[in-house]
């Protein structure tokens, strides 16, 4: 094969579309296989790393197609080799620094989560609009003026940003953040946002989630929903 052909499937590689599904469920693959690795295991089954991942075997054999061929019919995969080809589809080997907008308890316990680190994510920078807040030491950030986000992105060339507002401020932010140059916001406020082609936005809204977890209690109690109106 010669280098241009190389390239050139290089290039497509690069650009296949993998459905969303699959993309969400990449990180759990990857997780599980670090897990694999710290035991000590080289190789694996589909149905080993499917249980590791909590997902059936057909689920994850059809989601890693989508990356290429990587097991051995008899063998398995390689721990190693499928951790880096999933780490590298998803990013992860390079970091990507990180601005969050709020820093109230959310947004403070955020920054200081240490699991970010171990996945190729750094928070850079902290932005609010508290005059008592900015110019605040929070571990070794300084928090920032959201007046000078635009200084701060650029000066640490930060493409994802963090929204951990309250609900009536997070179109502005989500506003500024663009405006800025951010392409890929996650959004804690309990309110959706409205952003240009481009940009993508993940929504994390705890309290629904809790809602849903609660359903999930109510039915297996048997009890009887009671509508509030």
């Amino acid at each position: 094969m010669t280098l241009i052909h190389t390239i050139e499937n290089s290039s497509r590689s690069v650009q296949r579309s993998i459905p969303d599904a699959t993309v969400a469920r990449l990180p759990i693959y990857l997780r599980a296989l670090k897990s694999l690795a710290e035991q000590g295991i080289t190789t694996c089954a589909s149905q080993e790393l499917a249980q590791s991942a909590g997902v059936n075997p057909a689920k994850l054999r059809k989601d890693l197609s989508h990356l290429g061929s990587f097991g051995t019919r008899g063998v398995g995969y390689d721990v190693e080799y499928l951790r880096y080809q999933i780490a590298r589809e998803i990013g992860q080997t390079q970091d990507w620094d990180v601005v969050i907008i709020g820093v109230g308890n959310l947004g403070e316990a955020l920054s200081n989560y240490g699991g970010f680190s171990t996945r190729g994510i750094r928070i850079a920078a902290l932005v609010d609009v508290d005059p008592q807040r900015i110019g605040q030491k929070i571990g070794a950030l300084t928090v920032a003026a959201l007046d000078d986000l635009e200084t701060v992105v650029a000066a640490s060339n930060i493409s994802i940003g963090i929204i951990a507002t309250p609900a009536e401020a997070a179109q502005g932010v989500a506003d500024r953040l663009v405006e800025s140059g951010i392409t890929s916001i996650l959004n804690f406020a309990p309110a959706l946002v409205s952003v240009p082609d481009g940009v993508d936005v993940r929504k994390v809204d705890l309290a629904i989630e809790l809602q849903i977890l609660a359903y999930h209690e109510q039915r297996k109690s048997g009890e009887p929903t009671v509508v509030n109106v």
